[in-house]
């Protein structure tokens, strides 16, 4: 989950590239692009995760999930992500593969085992919920730089309560992958470590539709900044989804033989 799910941004009071930068837009892009480059190495990763469900009413359900992530340093593509659900039982073996690409179309397949069979998300449905859940197909990608166009905004406050006290850039973010189900995306990230902290989404209408935020970031190798709680809630419909991560495992040598579309049945 690099650069989202994954996902953190750091810069220092743009002291270094971003200090260089004229316009909105390159500001933009500086910051976007020191964040990447600090978040490069981890190679892969494995963590244990549950997803949790609420309706409008409060009411949640909950799902056993884990997720295995192998890094890419491209100009052409991102990095691949394999998610697995281990219970309940109407979900268990469900297995979603994800290919992040930059310059090209995602490659996606879901294996759904009471069917039996794997299939391939086409590029039209990227939008539609993940497994009835508020985040989208497009949401589990990589969010690579070169996806997207960049304009920064303004300083301020960060907006969270543990984020309380830091300085965040905000910015906008526009996808310029195909297909997507958002028309722009605000970032809040932070000045000290280019945590993200929150992105509010906006849909096709232009509406601000669904709000992620970040909160509980760890830190592994004295690097690298992982969120363990991920909370997306739809403004439009009051139902939310919060994904809560165990520890991370970095650089832990995930099976790569796994990230095959053909072995998404075998997984165990």
């Amino acid at each position: 989950m690099r650069r989202i799910f994954y996902s953190t941004l750091t810069l220092l009071a743009l002291a270094g590239p971003a200090a260089h930068a004229e316009t909105p837009e390159e500001r933009g892009l500086a910051i976007a692009q020191e964040a990447d480059r600090r978040n490069q190495g981890w190679v892969d990763s494995k963590v244990d995760l549950r997803m949790i469900l609420r309706n409008a009413q409060g009411e949640s359900s909950e799902r056993s999930m884990k997720l295995r992530a192998l890094e890419v340093i491209s100009d052409t593509e991102g990095d691949k992500s394999l998610t697995y659900f281990l219970s309940p039982a109407d979900v268990e073996g469900t297995a979603l593969l994800s290919f992040t690409r930059i310059t090209e179309a995602d490659d996606q397949w879901l294996y759904l085992p009471a069917l039996k069979r794997v299939k391939r998300i086409a590029s039209a449905n990227k939008s539609g919920s993940f497994v009835g859940s508020e985040f989208a197909f497009e949401d589990l990608l990589a969010q690579e730089v070169g996806r997207f166009t960049y304009k920064f905004l303004r300083e301020e406050p960060c907006p969270t309560e543990e984020s309380k006290g830091l300085t965040c850039f905000v910015s906008e973010r526009f996808p310029v992958y195909e297909n997507s189900g958002y028309t722009k995306q605000i970032s809040w990230v932070d000045s000290a470590e280019y945590r993200v902290w929150q992105l509010d989404l906006y849909d096709r209408k232009e509406e601000h539709s669904k709000t992620l935020t970040f909160s509980d970031y760890r830190q592994y190798q004295d690097k690298f900044w992982r969120a363990h709680t991920l909370d997306m809630v739809n403004l439009q419909s009051n139902k939310s989804t919060t994904l809560a991560f165990g520890d991370y495992s970095l650089n832990a040598g995930v099976d790569q033989s796994e990230f095959d579309a053909d072995a998404l049945s075998r997984l165990r």
